[in-house]
């Protein structure tokens, strides 16, 4: 069976390229794998669309024998079938998951907020005061992540499914002036986003976007 990864048909400009669903086809573009969108309608997924996705986001992924859904979660799950993703001693795949949870967890938890505050409250009074500790916490994350980076090419010396979703994340601070502070990371994620499966898999992403835009 072909592999199918839930995708929206079409979403507000400031999400496009930014969908989560980018994450699973930049690893399935990695690792040469073919799949097939299963393109859901953001303002009606359907009763159905709950058992394969039960809060209704995208991705979800199946492939005949696994189902499942969370772009961290399929991306690990990828990296242990495909070397294009990770090595493949205990050691070696052991770093790059702890690499993804580290993206999700202890980077992305930052992004996050300060993208809530800027982008779905701005103006509102409580953003006053709460800005300021986001993009102060923000900054002591990004300065970890410099110097665990230093001067490697990747995380690990080579691409591995860590980078994928590590520069995904990094994508949502690029639009802010933050990164700019930690010249490594900026040459870091073009590095990333530069690689031709990244490219791929966003074209892949907008095409439906601008084919079922609203009229």
């Amino acid at each position: 069976m072909t592999i199918q990864v839930s995708a929206f048909k079409w979403v507000p400009d400031f999400a496009q390229g930014f969908v989560r669903d980018l994450r699973v086809r930049w690893a399935l573009e990695e690792a040469g794998v073919p799949y097939e969108a299963d393109l859901i309608d953001v303002m009606n997924k359907g009763a159905a669309y709950s058992d394969w996705q039960p809060f209704a986001q995208v991705p979800a992924y199946r492939d005949g024998d696994v189902e499942m859904f969370e772009s961290g979660a399929i991306v690990i799950f990828l990296a242990g079938k495909y070397e294009a993703l990770s090595p493949r001693d205990d050691a070696g795949r052991a770093r790059v998951i702890t690499w993804v949870l580290a993206a999700l967890n202890s980077i992305e938890i930052h992004t996050v907020q300060l993208g809530s505050i800027d982008l779905f409250h701005k103006g509102e009074a409580w953003t006053h005061e709460r800005r300021p500790q986001v993009i102060a916490d923000l900054k002591q994350r990004l300065q970890q992540l410099s110097d665990a980076l230093g001067d490697k090419d990747y995380l690990e010396g080579r691409f591995t499914a860590g980078d994928l979703i590590m520069a995904t994340v990094l994508r949502e601070v690029d639009r802010t002036e933050l990164l700019s502070k930690y010249p490594n990371l900026e040459v870091y994620l073009d590095r990333c986003t530069e690689r031709p499966a990244f490219k791929r898999a966003m074209e892949a992403q907008l095409q439906p976007f601008r084919e079922h835009a609203p009229a």
